[in-house]
């Protein structure tokens, strides 16, 4: 089978209860649309988890994004920087954003690896890709973190910038796609604000699939079943 689970901000501990419930083997894949990290107590747990499984797939979100330009700033792996390391005042007010957003966790959670997990974490990061289309059950599935920026049916996905994925808010009152059987399905913005009703449980409609239940906010972590439709809960995580 293939599942998908979006958002799940470091909730490491509902992150393994939800694998369990739905019964999670190798045999399986997992797709997870991005922000491992950042806001939940335990981001690096999921990554190290994530990145031991070779059946998971993990593409770019905007916080795992963010993540990854600011610690590949610092010379703190084992490799050479790329990137350089004069810390400028941007570099250093763009840290103090991030960590108000939650990147806490993500700092304290790095700086506790060796230098070479830290530098097998970057690697990973780096190679996250910025979308995935998977076929299942005579459907395809258009997966991406937050959206598709200034969408347009004829644009080849390739031809999109990663920022055109990870930073979108979906319209989800819009059909992206004409095809019955092509479903976009996103995580990023929490279901609570997209659903008529506001409860934390996977949103279908108008060709859309979202995944994000806010877990990190109290509502759920969710995985949805792309070859049976089946939606799978755990209770989110609480302060």
């Amino acid at each position: 089978m293939n599942y998908v689970i979006s958002d799940i901000h470091g909730c490491y501990e509902q992150y393994m209860k939800l694998l369990d419930k739905i019964h999670f083997s190798e045999r399986d894949t997992l797709y997870l649309l991005g922000d491992l990290v950042d806001r939940g107590p335990e981001p690096m747990e999921v990554v190290k988890d994530v990145m031991r499984r070779k059946n998971v797939v993990t593409i770019m979100g905007n916080h795992d994004y963010r993540a990854l330009q600011i610690l590949e700033r610092f010379d703190i792996g084992e490799t050479p920087n790329p990137h350089g390391t004069i810390i400028n005042s941007e570099d250093l007010l763009t840290c103090k954003y991030w960590i108000k957003d939650g990147g806490k966790s993500t700092v304290q959670g790095f700086l506790n690896m060796s230098l070479h997990e830290r530098s097998e974490f970057l690697d990973y990061f780096r190679k996250m890709p910025s979308y995935q289309k998977v076929t299942a059950a005579d459907k395809t599935y258009i997966l991406v973190h937050g959206g598709i920026r200034d969408f347009e049916e004829s644009k080849p996905l390739e031809q999109y910038k990663l920022q055109d994925f990870i930073y979108e808010r979906t319209d989800y009152e819009r059909r992206y796609y004409s095809d019955p059987s092509i479903y976009l399905v996103t995580g990023h913005t929490p279901t609570q604000l997209i659903r008529k009703d506001m409860e934390p449980l996977i949103y279908e409609g108008a060709g859309h699939i979202a995944v994000d239940c806010g877990c990190v906010f109290g509502g759920n972590l969710a995985a949805y079943c792309l070859e049976t439709g089946e939606c799978a809960y755990v209770k989110g995580y609480e302060k």
